[in-house]
């Protein structure tokens, strides 16, 4: 309905204008929206107030004539001008009442609509370094990096995902480092573990585990020959956990890329050498700097060392030049909020490889306080004293976990109270929400074993809905796929809990108050389609934030 109201304003605009003034007219900032107040109409549309200036009168007079002209189509049951010349629309009850077969004709694929145009976009989210488990904060990425997928393919873009592997470096040898040491102090030898490198449990489980297939092989040979080998087995057995972690959490990539890759095809060097023919490398102090002041970073950046090391920023740029060259519409990185500081340099790079720097977006995910008992929980990785990703799914399971990262925007701080994900109360968000879909299966189950049958939905009179919170349920409901839209478009997968939670409260209060199935046949009917459909959007909702739509809790 915003899109009928926004093309019918427009048309009677153009009929009001000139012949001559309409060549080149541009709407830019009109908008159609939805008052904050019911009393002010279901939609409101501020097209005088922009336009007015156009044809030299009053933004009211305009709005007057404007009004004038849309008074007689028939989803309009009436228009008022308000303030200095909005038009407030109040919509046909019946339109309302009559848009639910649309809604039900739909079924499952109701709320998806073709906003992308098939855009290409590649998503890189979690990419957390091999070395060691995910934690919550990454959790939280993971939950919305496959949220976004899902709301791009239903808004009509073709959405990929990937994991880069961060595989080369200090942090590997680091790591390497931290394994062989426990490996030799599991084989009885007394060692000074270092604070530098990983202390978490699954250093020595990994350790162990090496040492009961080696066991002493690795003893005595020097530190230098053991690393290669003691890095490669912990990349492998941490990459895998963290690959299980992800899928029990309902994440699956369609990518994983490897640093390697970049190193070993001298894609890197390729790259550096390529900024060089440009003028944007230069040699200074014996390293080569990268000239990113030129491109809106706030210094350049160094891409080799002058002891011949190349930068973990170098091997970034290769990267975004390698997903570049793959022909995206769009590149989205989801990254940890200490990574803010990166945004203007890898942006910088995309510019010098002569892109648009708005091909990238970059989302930025707060930190998770983890809660329990009203203490928060620390998390260093290094330090091993962090709360793992699977510890949480043990303890509140998918669900209440991908929910709860979901009910705010990525780029707010997150308190997720443990306390509160473990329990079944309608303060625990994700339950709220899964037993409003709960209780409509029940209403269907009841209809069963009352043997009343559902008739096809024709056969409704959609028109016995005429409850206040009929009206405003059959509203909510078909808001549904503009809040898909906008999600999908804004790259705010938030939204659609925050719709969810707002059509829950409905549906409880709706619930308390009136019966669906009840002594009137017609009536009983009527509400069983709206109930019908009330399901079916919190299952296709639920679904978008990759949580389950329980039918019975």
């Amino acid at each position: 309905m915003r899109d009928r109201i926004k093309i019918a304003v427009e048309a009677a605009f153009r009929q009001i204008v000139a012949e001559e003034v309409q060549q080149g007219l541009s709407f830019a900032g009109h908008q159609v929206s939805v008052p904050k107040q019911e009393s002010h109409g279901d939609y409101a549309s501020n097209l005088a107030l922009v336009m007015a200036s156009v044809i030299k009168i009053s933004p009211r007079e305009l709005a007057t004539r404007l009004a004038d002209r849309l008074s007689k189509h028939h989803h309009f049951e009436r228009i008022e001008v308000a303030g200095p010349g909005f038009l407030n629309f109040f919509i046909a009850r019946n339109w309302w009442q009559e848009n639910l077969y649309d809604m039900k004709r739909a079924g499952a694929a109701y709320g998806e609509s073709d906003t992308g145009q098939g855009m290409r976009v590649l998503l890189e989210f979690v990419s957390a370094n091999p070395t060691g488990p995910l934690h919550v904060g990454h959790g939280r990425g993971a939950a919305v990096g496959d949220s976004l997928a899902r709301l791009l393919k239903a808004a009509g873009y073709r959405p990929e995902t990937e994991y880069y592997i961060n595989d080369v470096g200090n942090q590997m040898n680091t790591l390497g480092r931290s394994v062989y040491l426990r490996y030799i102090e599991h084989l009885g030898r007394k060692i000074d573990f270092p604070k530098e490198c990983y202390q978490g449990g699954y250093i020595k489980d990994i350790a162990a585990d090496i040492a009961s297939r080696e066991g002493k092989r690795y003893l005595d040979k020097p530190l230098e020959e053991c690393i290669p080998y003691f890095t490669k087995v912990a990349v492998e057995k941490i990459s895998a956990g963290i690959r299980r972690d992800l899928e029990d959490f309902g994440v699956r990539f369609d990518n994983w890329f490897s640093e390697r890759t970049l190193h070993v095809t001298g894609l890197v060097e390729e790259t550096i050498a390529e900024l060089q023919q440009k003028g944007l490398i230069y040699e200074k102090d014996g390293a080569l700097w990268f000239r990113s002041t030129e491109f809106g970073d706030e210094k350049d950046r160094v891409v080799k060392r002058s002891s011949g090391v190349l930068t973990y920023f170098a091997a970034d740029i290769a990267y975004h030049r390698h997903k570049l060259e793959r022909n995206y519409d769009l590149l989205v990185d989801i990254w940890g909020a200490d990574h803010h500081g990166y945004v203007p340099r890898v942006k910088a790079a995309i510019k010098a490889l002569g892109h648009s720097a708005e091909k990238l977006k970059v989302l930025l995910i707060q930190l998770v306080n983890l809660l329990e008992a009203g203490k928060i929980k620390a998390m260093s990785t290094r330090a091993g004293e962090f709360v793992t990703l699977r510890e949480v799914l043990d303890d509140v399971g998918k669900d209440a976990a991908r929910f709860i990262f979901l009910t705010r925007k990525c780029d707010s701080p997150l308190d997720f109270d443990l306390d509160l994900a473990r329990s079944q109360t309608q303060e625990n968000p994700v339950y709220y929400v899964q037993y409003a879909h709960a209780r409509l299966a029940s209403v269907f189950r009841k209809a069963m074993e009352q043997g009343v049958a559902i008739v096809p939905p024709e056969e409704v009179d959609v028109g016995l809905l005429r409850e206040p919170e009929e009206i405003r349920l059959l509203k909510a409901l078909e808001a549904f796929p503009r809040v898909v839209s906008d999600s999908a478009k804004a790259l705010e997968p938030h939204r659609i809990s925050y719709y969810l939670t707002e059509l829950a409260a409905q549906l409880h209060g709706y619930y308390t108050r009136y019966r669906f199935i009840g002594e009137d046949a017609a009536l009983t009917q009527a509400r069983l389609l709206l109930a019908d459909v009330i399901k079916q959007v919190f299952n296709k909702g639920l679904g978008l934030l990759g949580v389950s739509a329980p039918e019975r809790m």
